[in-house]
């Protein structure tokens, strides 16, 4: 475009000019001829020139489409480049994505697994657990039934007077073995009299021999707690129950209380609680007669506190026994005790002793530092006479302090 702009310019030029020659066509016949001759050169010229326009253009035209054309293949290029490029990655994040998917998936699989597992371990555990449980209630019904078939043979048992006399013993026997030695009690003990007591409590004097019996009166207990006893039954039961106990306090105090022989007082062993429980609470002019003839009503429970207390009493009375040898051993203390004060006085003056021993051997030990130090300074080459006897003085004042 540079080389056809001149070109163009030129020609503008020569257009001009050829106008004014027109314009001075008729001034003169040799400008006329010249005009025509200049006329076809410049008619050469401009077909030259248009000649050589033409072939600019078309050269520029060619380069144009050719580098159109490397442009066009250029970009056809990067096209395909970014194609691939584009695949390439939509390839990738298809994979990175499927991959996460899968491990997505894996981990959902692994966490149903975990809870399928832990639902099936849960879900044995209760079973077991109910297995058990059904295990247990299996033999705590074969203990009820076995427990109901101890009560009823209870009830059998105790249906009968000497079944239920011979019930009180055992217990009576069980709970004093249990808390007393064996050279304080004795069952089936006969007394002066010829009667025999369930048990007696030997017991230091004055107390002496406590007897023990045991008494059930349950029949009118039973008639009067049962429920369907109307007023007038319950009323005529009690009547007869407070009569059974009186008696049995009766029998107790006439047997076994006797003077010289046993103790003031003797004991009425109930082996029920709920019976205890119901003279007391209910009955206590019963409880009342009882402690003016000297019976006390006792049940396991109160038994148990009136045989610790003889326990106690008895450990009391051993122990006192056994002061004198408790004195004995005292004494030998004493006289151990002495010859340890006199040896731990004999190891003070010892340790004294060493005491000043070590302040004797740290004197001579800074005596022995001072003459150390003198050599060193040579001091001994000038011997002072005066200086000498001072430090004999000041050793004779160490030494004696020393012994001190």
């Amino acid at each position: 475009m540079a080389d056809i702009l001149p070109a163009v310019l030129a020609l503008a030029v020569l257009i001009a000019l050829v106008v004014l020659i027109v314009r001075l066509a008729g001034q003169a016949a040799a400008v006329r001829a010249l005009s025509q001759e200049l006329a076809r050169g410049l008619e050469e010229k401009h077909r030259a020139m248009l000649t050589d326009l033409h072939g600019g253009l078309a050269q520029q035209s060619d380069r144009l489409a050719s580098r159109l054309s490397e442009e066009l293949n250029q970009t056809r290029d990067t096209l395909h480049r970014l194609q691939l490029s584009l695949a390439a990655s939509l390839g990738d994040a298809a994979d990175r994505l499927n991959a996460r998917i899968d491990q997505r998936l894996e981990q959902i699989a692994g966490k149903v697994n975990e809870r399928l597992d832990e639902g099936f371990r849960k879900t044995n555990e209760t079973f077991v657990s109910v297995m058990q449980r059904l295990a247990t209630i299996d033999e705590a019904q074969k203990k009820i039934e076995t427990l109901t078939g101890s009560v009823v043979s209870l009830q059998e048992l105790l249906g009968d007077k000497r079944s239920r006399g011979a019930f009180g013993e055992v217990q009576l026997e069980a709970l004093v073995r249990n808390v007393l030695p064996p050279a304080a009690f004795e069952m089936q003990y006969t007394l002066p009299n010829g009667t025999r007591a369930d048990c007696v409590l030997k017991l230091p004097d004055p107390t002496g021999l406590v007897c023990v019996d045991s008494k059930f009166p349950l029949e009118n207990y039973h008639r009067m707690l049962a429920p369907d006893a109307n007023d007038a039954d319950r009323a005529l039961a009690q009547r007869q129950f407070r009569a059974d106990v009186k008696k049995h306090v009766d029998d107790i105090a006439e047997k076994y209380i006797l003077p010289n022989e046993t103790s003031d007082g003797a004991v009425m062993f109930v082996p029920a609680e709920a019976v205890f429980a119901e003279i007391h609470a209910y009955h206590a002019e019963v409880v009342d007669y009882a402690n003016s003839k000297r019976v006390w009503i006792v049940s396991p429970t109160t038994l148990m506190a009136v045989l610790n207390t003889a326990r106690a009493v008895l450990k009391d009375v051993e122990t006192r026994k056994q002061i004198h040898v408790i004195r004995e051993a005292l004494a030998r203390l004493a006289v151990e005790f002495g010859r340890f004060d006199e040896r731990m006085k004999d190891l003070a003056r010892h340790i004294k002793q060493a005491s000043d021993d070590v302040d004797r051997i740290q004197i001579t030990g800074g005596k022995i530092t001072q003459q150390f130090q003198r050599i060193e300074s040579a001091e001994l080459d000038q011997p002072d006479p005066t200086g000498a006897k001072q430090l004999k003085v000041v050793e004779l004042r160490e030494d004696n302090k020393g012994k001190k």
